[in-house]
């Protein structure tokens, strides 16, 4: 290595300097010896390699075989990789950048809330961010929503949910009550509590010993559960009654919560409950005295077309979890949501939230995510995105309603998937060894396509699809341009 790395600044130091900084270090190169080097010496035998010529990475990836691009920047609806390559963000990362990439208004209010203060601990103080991001979300909440608790993201919001919803019974005098109920191939999370509530079997069986017990009735899932005698409505009332002879099973006083998604997000790729479903859930949840956890951590904050998913199927629930779309991507930021009784069964019992972690109520995630709702909200963008999304469907049933491949095309707002299928009349999935989903993404991706793809959709072995989450500010040109990439990856694939 020499003394060229010094050299290279030798415009920036007077003569003397670089000369007396190149003699130290010729003379520390030739007395090397690395057995009795000292650590700061070693400093300046090692030169920092970069990201382009380092061949090893530090970082634990989320699969070790991955050799993923480095991304430089991103603008509007657009990645750019750091070859200038172009990706249409088709899946808002995991429905998550619904505002897009570089939005000045948001990144502002991150730069301003830093110069007044970065954090302050939650056991000391409150923020005005905090303070003026809880009260907007209860003004847009379902009536009966009066209370936030902000954490770091989606699994935390869902944790918290389910420690108070155990609380809450311990502080109104019904310890017995200890059952969660939610349902098969669910996703809740990856910390434990929340991955023991999530009904993925891929997903929990390496943990299984860690798990709490939870039950799991059969998900709403139209396309897969209907019977061919069925109407819409009599097929959901039958899956939503399954939730009634658990709990008798269980025990009547027995029941903490049932937790469900109001439009199932990556586990089974944007399935909708259909009408009747949700009403029927609060009907039995009221009966028991179970409360109603909906999980709005990807389907909500505007996603499916209205802010809260719950909305469209006029149910409100006991307690909400929501991150994602929050922050869109700007900060890590999540909440929980709890109606004013549970609220105040905490304060006119201990008093006591017997939870908590270093960064909730962070102020700069705060005013992050306060800038992003205000976009939302007062900006227009989640009726931008009802309206964006019954395009983006229309072009896809266009497109691809008739695909002898493709078995469903369902979701709500902008959120949206495709199931794929060997033989679209017996709805037979693919063989789980082909990874067609895999296949789809990669091929997308190499035409500049982003898009969340999932194996297991039926049971968490079998079937494959596709989820699509654009930004909200997609205009209709992003549109053809999602169907075009798409229509190369399936053709390549199928």
């Amino acid at each position: 290595m020499g003394s060229e790395g010094i050299g290279q600044n030798r415009e920036k130091l007077s003569g003397l300097k670089y000369q007396f900084l190149k003699g130290q270090f010729d003379k520390m190169i030739t007395t090397f010896d690395p057995n009795t080097i000292q650590p700061a010496a070693l400093m300046y035998h090692c030169r920092q390699p970069t990201i382009q010529d380092r061949n090893v990475s530090h970082i634990f990836p989320r699969h070790t075989k991955s050799n993923l691009p480095v991304v430089a920047r991103g603008e509007g609806v657009y990645l750019y990789d750091q070859s200038g390559k172009a990706y249409f963000d088709g899946s808002g990362g995991a429905a998550v950048s619904c505002l897009g990439h570089g939005d000045t208004d948001v990144t502002e209010a991150i730069k301003t809330q830093l110069d007044s203060i970065a954090f302050a601990h939650t056991s000391f103080f409150t923020s005005d961010p905090a303070e003026q991001l809880a009260d907007k979300l209860i003004t847009h909440a379902p009536k009966g929503i009066d209370r936030v608790y902000l954490v770091s993201g989606g699994s935390e919001a869902m944790e918290a949910a389910l420690k108070l919803a155990r609380q809450y019974f311990v502080e109104i005098d019904q310890p017995q009550r200890r059952h969660i109920i939610a349902r098969k191939q669910s996703y809740h999370g990856n910390t434990l509590g929340a991955l023991a509530t999530g009904g993925n079997e891929w997903r929990r069986a390496p943990f299984a010993p860690m798990l709490v017990e939870t039950t799991h009735i059969s998900p709403c899932f139209e396309y897969r559960g209907k019977r061919a005698e069925e109407t819409t409505l009599d097929y959901g009332l039958r899956i939503a009654n399954e939730l009634e002879t658990e709990i008798q099973r269980l025990g009547e006083d027995s029941v903490i919560a049932f937790v469900a998604e109001p439009v199932v997000g990556a586990t089974a790729g944007a399935v909708p409950a259909v009408q009747g479903y949700l009403k029927r859930i609060r009907e039995i949840c009221d009966q028991y005295g179970v409360l109603l956890i909906l999980d709005e951590v990807m389907c909500g904050m505007g996603r499916t077309g209205t802010l809260f998913a719950s909305e469209q199927d006029d149910v409100v629930p006991d307690i909400v979890a929501i991150a994602k779309g929050l922050g869109a991507g700007y900060q890590p930021i999540g909440a929980m949501l709890c109606s004013a009784a549970i609220y105040k069964a905490i304060e006119n019992g201990s008093g006591f939230f017997q939870h908590g972690h270093t960064y909730i109520g962070h102020p700069v995630a705060s005013a992050a995510a306060l800038a992003v709702l205000t976009k939302l909200t007062d900006g227009g963008l989640v009726e931008r995105c009802a309206m964006m999304g019954d395009k983006l469907n229309d072009a896809l049933q266009h497109a691809f309603g008739q695909h002898p491949n493709i078995g469903d095309i369902r979701g709500r707002g902008l959120f949206r998937a495709l199931e794929f299928v060997e033989d679209r009349s017996t709805k037979t999935p693919f063989a789980p060894d082909r990874a067609v989903h895999k296949s789809l993404k990669k091929e997308c991706f190499e035409a500049g396509l982003i898009c969340y793809p999932m194996g297991g959709t039926i049971d968490g072995r079998s079937g494959d699809h596709i989820l699509l989450a654009p930004p909200f500010i997609m205009e209709d040109a992003h549109i053809d341009e999602i169907v075009s990439k798409l229509q190369i990856a399936i053709n390549r694939v199928l």
